[in-house]
C-alpha cells in the first residue's frame, strides 16, 4: 500500500480527533461559565435578600426609636403635669393652714361700713361649708355651699362659696363641673377679690381638659388684669413652663 494511502486517513484520523477534543472543551468551558453565572445570580439574589432583611430590620429599629423619643417625651410631660400639681397641693396645704390659724374666713368682697357695723364675720352656714372642704369632705360641702347660696347669691361670701364649690369639684376630678363653677365666678363676681383666682384655676381646669390655648388665653388674660396678683405670679409660671 502506497505511503501517500496511509497519511490521508491517519491525517483525517488526526484531525477529527483534534475537533472533538476540541468540541469536548469548548462545552467544558461552556458548562464551567453557565455554573458561575448560575452561582454569580445566586450569590446576588442571596444578598438582594439580605439586604432586605437588613432594610427591614433598620426600619424597624427607626421605628423603635420614635416609639420610644415619643414616649420620652410623654413621659416628660406628665412629669411636668405631676410637678405642677405638686405644687398647687403644696400651695393649697398652706393655704389651709392658714386658714384652720386664722379665725375668721377671708371676706372677698369688702363690706360698706354700714354693713361691717352689722357684721362681725362669715355665717355660720359658710363657715360650717368651710369647714367640711378644710375636712376634704367635698361633697358635702358642695350641698353645703350650694345651700348657703340659695339665701345669699349676693351676699359678700357668695363669690366665695362659688370658688370653692368649683375647687371641690375640681379635687374630685369633675372638670366640667369645676370649670363652670370658676366660669361663673369670673362672670358673676367679676369685682370680687376671688376673681383673679378664679381666672387662675379656671385655666388650670382647661389645661387639663387639653384645652391649652384657652387656658393660655386665660393666663394671659390675668396678667393683663391682676399684673400684681399672686395669680398674675403663678400664670406667669404656667406659661414660661409651656
Amino acid at each position: 500500500m502506497p505511503l501517500n494511502s496511509r497519511i490521508v486517513p491517519l491525517l483525517l484520523l488526526s484531525l477529527f480527533l483534534s475537533g472533538c477534543a476540541a468540541n469536548d472543551l469548548i462545552v467544558k468551558r461552556q458548562t464551567e461559565s453557565e455554573a458561575k453565572i448560575e452561582f454569580l445570580i445566586q450569590t446576588s439574589k442571596k444578598a438582594e435578600q439580605r439586604q432586605n432583611e437588613l432594610a427591614g430590620m433598620l426600619q424597624t429599629q427607626d421605628d423603635r426609636l420614635q416609639s420610644a423619643a415619643g414616649e420620652i417625651k410623654q413621659l416628660k410631660e406628665e412629669n411636668r403635669e405631676l410637678r405642677i400639681s405638686r405644687d398647687e397641693l403644696k400651695a393649697k396645704v398652706a393655704n389651709l393652714v392658714q386658714q384652720l390659724q386664722t379665725p375668721k374666713v377671708e371676706i372677698v368682697n369688702q363690706p360698706s361700713p354700714v354693713k361691717a357695723a352689722k357684721e362681725t364675720g362669715p355665717p355660720a352656714e359658710y363657715i360650717k361649708a368651710f369647714g367640711l372642704y378644710s375636712a376634704n369632705n367635698f361633697l358635702a360641702a358642695i350641698n353645703s355651699f350650694e345651700s348657703f347660696l340659695k339665701n345669699n347669691s349676693q351676699g359678700d361670701y357668695a363669690a366665695n362659696a362659688v370658688y370653692w364649690i368649683g375647687e371641690c369639684h375640681y379635687s374630685l376630678s369633675d372638670l366640667p363641673k369645676a370649670k363652670e363653677a370658676f366660669q361663673k365666678v369670673v362672670d358673676s363676681y367679676p369685682k370680687s377679690s376671688k376673681a383673679p383666682d378664679a381666672l387662675l384655676k379656671l385655666g388650670y381646669t382647661m389645661t387639663s381638659l387639653k384645652e391649652n390655648e384657652k387656658a393660655n388665653a386665660i393666663f394671659e388674660k390675668i396678667i393683663t388684669l391682676y399684673p400684681s396678683s399672686s395669680a398674675a405670679v403663678k400664670a406667669r409660671e404656667r406659661l414660661n413652663a409651656h
